[in-house]
Formats: structure tokens, sequence, C-alpha cells
């Protein structure tokens, strides 16, 4: 997608599964048989005798270094708490619970665990740990391990887990290898799936450290990878454990075969751009329609060296949007969030920027069956009916479409239409400023990351001083970005909320109001809205994938229309190029990219 967060990985994850389980130590109810993975919804594609998921290549051989770009800098080596920028990549040294199948809306497989048990009522489920697994230090993983993480993760980790993992009532190693989740939530379907979905940390190693610190100490998983070495800030590089438990998994046949992975740091992407081109590393995912129409050309191009190629992908885009903190008071107004979109002319910087690459979204949930682009039927009216008093008229009566133009940089009817709803709000154009009862100006800045996005926000800006509103840029470091979005610093930015293709309880982090004020949560607007809080409830304990479906339409159409974000657009596909040197299976999966999959060519 146009703008990516280090919690995609996050964004991945879903939830749902409650039920009590009354037996004696290492024996299941006779409600809940074994199983070697669950779906949220349906059977699963693939059957317990499965060999290699369809998208994997089981012979492909091992080896080779592969060298990749990351911009700015790091200095942490752990991912799950708010302080510090952690290392790219360093997911790849822990194993999970389970592990999800790429060609699925939502199905996991067994990792860790060699058994799934889940009742037909999901209050409660139970993993049997395979026997093998081991951690990086040669120490056995077992289900001790696994009621530490989730209670270290709960009260020291980022403010995230507490939130997405709130349905979780208890956590109980009933022996060495087996572990029960019980669920207070009748109605969370996801939460199953979910709580597979967490790295499990070694006891051994983290009793006695402060978790709660950025370190740099290299730390013990259990993953396919472990850190080799690192130049602080500048490079970290992993290398395949060659004693890796779980390398002839079915789940894992075909799957990271690099023998050494290095990223590189960059202080932008230009700098990163040329880079590669002079071959200082091998792959790269471009995000900038001017650099990939632009950017990609010269001999190793022409010769074939660098492959350039874009990928098809089925996944929800989600929504890149101009973001306001409505803990400002200049953006409390809904209002004067609408008034600012008619600011924006995407179509004028689709076609002059962006070499016409991009869709424009409306949706926070774009390129998927959840987006709200009909009226809502009478299935979802009766979804919404218990907020009507709660939410816009709009809702119910028109589909929301962002404002669009003909693209020739012609807004004046916009602009129009722009102060008429700010002097609804109290605003008054006075000698080219706009002001509000009390005098004063509107006037706020636009915190950016990226350099690029400079000339993307610039035009937005022009339009906002044609309305007497005074829009500045301060474009910041990535530490100080990231520490500044954490503690809700900022007037405006260019972010995006992503999507997987079965929401659930991670949008909870998103939009609840009991997230608003936890500092590091990912509801950076600082929704406090009642009716949005009731929808994210729906969608979490939705029973099955039509309604799951017709919810997350309800909770769209309400989104959409407090005009929170000003939308911006999306592309649904991957934009890559790469040196010539590697193996590509003949399938892709539909929902991820699979780098992981790849091999380099002996």
């Amino acid at each position: 997608m146009p703008v990516s967060s280090k919690a995609s990985s996050v964004g991945r994850f879903v939830a749902g599964l409650a039920l009590s389980l009354t037996c004696s130590i290492g024996f299941a109810s006779t409600a809940a048989q074994p199983s070697h993975g669950i779906a949220m919804h349906g059977d699963l594609k693939y059957g317990p005798q499965f060999t290699h998921f369809d998208y994997t290549n089981p012979s492909a051989p091992k080896g080779g270094d592969v060298r990749r770009a990351s911009i700015g800098t790091f200095d942490s080596f752990n991912p799950f708490i708010i302080k510090g920028t952690d290392a790219e990549g360093v997911g790849l040294i822990y194993d999970t619970l389970t592990t999800r199948s790429d060609d699925e809306p939502f199905s996991e497989y067994g990792l860790l665990a060699k058994e799934i048990y889940l009742p037909e009522d999901r209050r409660w489920i139970e993993f049997e740990l395979h026997e093998s697994a081991r951690f990086s230090d040669g120490e056995p993983v077992r289900a001790d391990d696994v009621v530490y993480t989730f209670k270290l993760l709960r009260e020291q980790g980022s403010p995230f887990y507490k939130a997405y993992y709130a349905g979780i009532s208890s956590i109980e190693a009933r022996s060495d290898t087996r572990v029960r989740f019980e669920f207070g939530e009748s109605e969370n379907r996801e939460l199953p799936l979910i709580v597979g979905q967490v790295p499990i940390l070694p006891k051994h190693y983290w009793e006695g450290r402060d978790f709660s610190k950025p370190s740099l100490d290299i730390p013990v998983g259990s993953g396919p990878y472990t850190i080799e070495s690192y130049d602080a800030g500048r490079s970290v590089t992993y290398t395949r454990n060659p004693q890796y438990w779980g390398s002839e998994l079915p789940v894992n046949r075909g799957r990271y075969n690099f023998d050494h992975i290095t990223y590189d740091y960059y202080r932008d992407s230009t700098v990163a751009l040329e880079a590669f081109k002079a071959g200082e590393y091998d792959f790269r995912q471009e995000n900038a329609s001017k650099a990939w129409a632009t950017g990609y050309t010269g001999a190793p191009f022409d010769d074939g060296r660098i492959v350039k190629q874009t990928i098809p992908h089925d996944n929800p885009t989600g929504m890149q949007a101009f973001v306001m903190n409505t803990r400002r008071p200049i953006f409390e107004d809904a209002r004067v969030r609408e008034a600012l979109a008619y600011a924006f002319d995407f179509e004028w910087t689709n076609k002059n920027l962006f070499y016409s690459a991009y869709t424009r979204s409306h949706s926070y949930f774009s390129n998927s069956e959840m987006a709200a682009r009909e009226l809502p039927t009478p299935a979802e009216l009766k979804i919404l009916e218990p907020v009507r008093d709660q939410v816009p008229p709009e809702v119910f009566t028109e589909v929301y479409n962002a404002p669009t133009t003909n693209g020739d940089g012609r807004i004046r009817s916009h602009l129009r239409e722009a102060l008429r709803l700010l002097r609804s709000a109290g605003w008054t154009l006075d000698d080219g400023t706009l002001r509000n009862a009390d005098g004063e100006t509107m006037q706020f800045e636009i915190l950016l990351v990226q350099k690029e996005f400079e000339r993307v926000v610039a035009p937005f800006i022009r339009n906002l001083e044609r309305m007497g509103i005074s829009a500045s840029i301060r474009l910041v470091d990535v530490s100080q970005y990231i520490n500044r979005i954490r503690q809700f610093d900022f007037d405006m930015i260019v972010s995006g909320f992503g999507q997987s293709t079965s929401p659930g309880n991670e949008q909870r982090d998103y939009w609840h109001s009991s997230m608003a004020d936890q500092p590091g949560s990912r509801n950076i607007i600082g929704i406090k809205n009642p009716a949005v809080d009731y929808l994210v409830g729906q969608v979490i304990s939705a029973p099955d994938r039509k309604q799951l479906v017709l919810r997350t339409r309800a909770l769209d159409r309400v989104l959409q229309w407090n005009h929170y974000v000003i939308p911006q657009y999306h592309i649904s596909a991957y934009r890559v190029a790469y040196w010539d040197k590697f193996g590509i299976p003949e399938q892709s999966p539909r929902y991820a990219l699979g780098f992981e999959n790849w091999w380099v060519r002996p």
C-alpha cells in the first residue's frame, strides 16, 4: 500500500474465541477434537496431511545472501514496547503458536502448536506444543513460556496487546506442553485465531531483564533466523539457524530459504533507490509512483539484470489519508473536518504527480467486500438502528464519496462549499484570513517523515491558503516522528489504517474510546464516539462471514460520515524490483507478497 507502517504485521491479526473445558491435565474434552488448524469462518483449505502451502516450492534450495534496505535508524531489538525504534526484520527470530495461510481469507495452522483444541462455542482454546520445539539457545519451548509471554506483553508491552487481547479471562499451563486460554467474551470468534499469532518469548531469558526499555542486547527466539551481527543504527544481519527445530514442518517447507538477510539503513528513499541501482542491495518494494514511473531506468533494467514487476493482490488496502488529531480544538467540529477535505484535489494530484497510478479511496476497507459502496441494505439498517440518534443522518440516506474534481486544478466551487461549511462552524474569512468568533486564526502543522510527501502536501496547502487557512509542513526524522505519534503530539499527519480480509479485534485499537488516551495506541485520531464503540463490538462478535461483512460496512459508514480523515488513494498491486538472482514459486499467494518463499538461484 502507498503508506506502510511497522504495525503492518499486527494489521494481519484477527479475533474470536471462548468456552470452558472440564478435563484433567493432558486430556481434551470430547467436545473439542484435535486439529492441525482453525478457520475464522468455513473450512480449512489444507487438510491434516498437507505437505506444504501451494504458493511455496518445497524443493527450493537453501543458501545465498540477500541484502535489503530500510529508511531511518534503529536502537532496539524489542518490537513489543512503545519505546525505541526496532530493527527491521526482527520478527524473523520468533515463532508463534500458529501461522497464517496466505491464500485463505483467515485460517491459522499449527507452528509451535502440534494440535489445537477448539470447541464449537469457542469459549476456550488449547494448544498442544511440539515436544521438539526449541529456542535458539537450545532450551525447550514450554507452556510456561506462553503464559509468561501474554502476561509480559499485556502488562509491559505496547497498549495494543492489552486492548487486542482484552477478551482473554485466563491462561493456564495444563502440562509442560499444553496451554489453555479461556475467554470472557462469548461472541469473539476471532480471539482463538489471534492468540496464536503472538511471538512466544523465552521466560528464562526475559526474567530478570528490563522488558520496558529498548535494548540492543541480542534476544533469544525460536524462529528460523537469529541475529548474527549489527552496526547500531546502520545495519543488521540475520542468519538462518541450521538447528531450527521447525524447518521440516509443512507450514515452513519451501520458506525461509536465504542463508543471510541483511538490512542496510539509508537516510531517505532517494538515496536508497540510487544504492539499489548501483547493486548495493537486492530487492526493493516501491511505494512512490513518481519513482516507479521515472526512476527505474538505466543499463541494469535494459539488459535484464534488474527485473521490474507489478504483482496484483487481493488484500484490502484500508485507508490512507490526511489524519486529523481531534484532540486539537481546531479539529473537534466535524464540519471543519469535512470542509478541509475540499482542499485536497486528488484527481489533479493523481494526473500531475502520480502518473495516474492510483485509485481514490472512499472507504476504510477499500478493495474489499467490506467497503460501504452502496446504500445500506435492510439487514445493515437493522445493525445501525440502535445508534440512529448518535450518527450523522447521511449514514442512512447517502453513499459517502470524498470530494471529486475533474482534475484541471480549478476547484473554486469546492472551496466555496468548504467556506460554507466553515461559516456554519463559526469561522469567517476576513481580509484573506480565516478567523473564529474569538478572533483566532485557523492554522495547523502537517507532520511528515517522508520527504517525498512534500510534493503531495504542497498543493493541498496552497488550496488551504485560498480559504484563509495557514498550514505548514514539519519534516522530522523517523525516531522523532514515532515518538510524537505515540504521544499524539501532532495536528495532522499522512498515515494509514491497514486492514485484513477478516476485520476484528484490531478495530478496537483503531477506533474505540478506551484507546483514545492510551499513548502508543493506534487510535491516533482520538475518536471517542459511543456509536463507533458499539459497532466495533458488533464487528468483533460477528457470528459468521455474512454478518462480519454487514457489520464492517456499518462501521465504515459511521467512520466515513464523521469525516475523521481526508481520504487519499490506494493501489491493489505490489510494485517490486529485484536483481535477477532469485527463484520464485510458480503460484503467488493471494494475500501477501511472499518474499520469504523466494530463494537465491544456485
